[in-house]
């Protein structure tokens, strides 16, 4: 049993403070849905979390089995066994998808003997089409595809806990079917904890909440079970916002690829 804890976190991008004090504990096996409109900080709260450049932590932790996470370099954080599905997968020209996850295995001492087999085979379950395994990582792939091939990384990495930074962004129906109910069994069959950062409900159909919070303005605002989203739909966040006006937009950065310079 693992155990993600983030502990009175404060967090501020280009000058503007953006999280303020968000507590959440995330345990293996469960979902936690986190949603809020447009600039409440979901996109913030993934960045920070994963350790994107630019974002200034100004005080809280994020713990993974005790260990602050906000004390080592985004590398370390994926192999310690927090992995981020981004919400704009980065292209990485001359380097197929078999390549990357080889070298992720090999700095994670795991063995690559049967890697090709076992990328086929997930690929298969996921309906990602078999000609585009040996393309360069996500390019010229549609948005469907490059959330199918970041779902197919999690569940070859097998972490310990996976950030969805809005999986169901730009997917029609049969790759969003895929994609979160592949996310949902590894949470039986590899005891993966979950933190979904979504807007809309339809994600949280076939990826089924533990506990479902509300995040308004770098707060979560409350806390509940699947029931809290089904509230979200008939009352939309004004109910949460008191019909106060909406943060600033968060910067949203085309993709991560920052994260690798570190």
């Amino acid at each position: 049993m693992s155990t993600l804890e983030i502990k009175g976190l404060v967090a501020s991008v280009a000058g503007k403070q953006i999280l303020n004090g968000i507590d959440l504990v995330v345990r293996s096996g469960e979902v936690h849905a986190v949603m809020g409109p447009n600039g409440a900080g979901k996109s913030t709260l993934s960045a920070v979390v994963m350790g994107k450049p630019g974002y200034e932590v100004h005080s809280g932790q994020v713990l993974l089995d005790g260990v602050d996470l906000l004390d080592l370099p985004t590398w370390q954080r994926a192999q310690a066994g927090v992995h981020l599905v981004m919400q704009y997968p980065s292209e990485v020209p001359g380097v197929d998808l078999t390549e990357m996850l080889s070298e992720a295995y090999t700095a994670r001492g795991r063995d690559t003997s049967e890697l090709a087999e076992q990328v086929s085979a997930e690929a298969e379950r996921i309906h990602f089409p078999a000609d585009l395994l040996h393309r360069s990582l996500n390019v010229d792939l549609s948005g469907g595809e490059k959330k199918r091939n970041e779902t197919l990384q999690l569940a070859l990495l097998t972490p310990k806990f996976a950030i969805l930074d809005e999986l169901d962004s730009g997917l029609d129906i049969d790759a969003l079917r895929d994609c979160a109910r592949r996310v949902e069994a590894a949470t039986h069959d590899s005891n993966l904890g979950v933190l979904a950062i979504t807007h809309y409900n339809r994600l949280l159909e076939e990826l089924h909440p533990d506990h479902v919070h509300i995040l308004v303005k770098g707060r979560i605002v409350a806390s509940g079970g699947p029931e809290l989203a089904d509230q979200l739909e008939i009352d939309g966040y004004e109910a949460f916002t008191g019909g106060a006006e909406e943060a600033a937009a968060e910067p949203t950065g085309g993709s991560y690829d920052d994260l690798f310079a570190l």
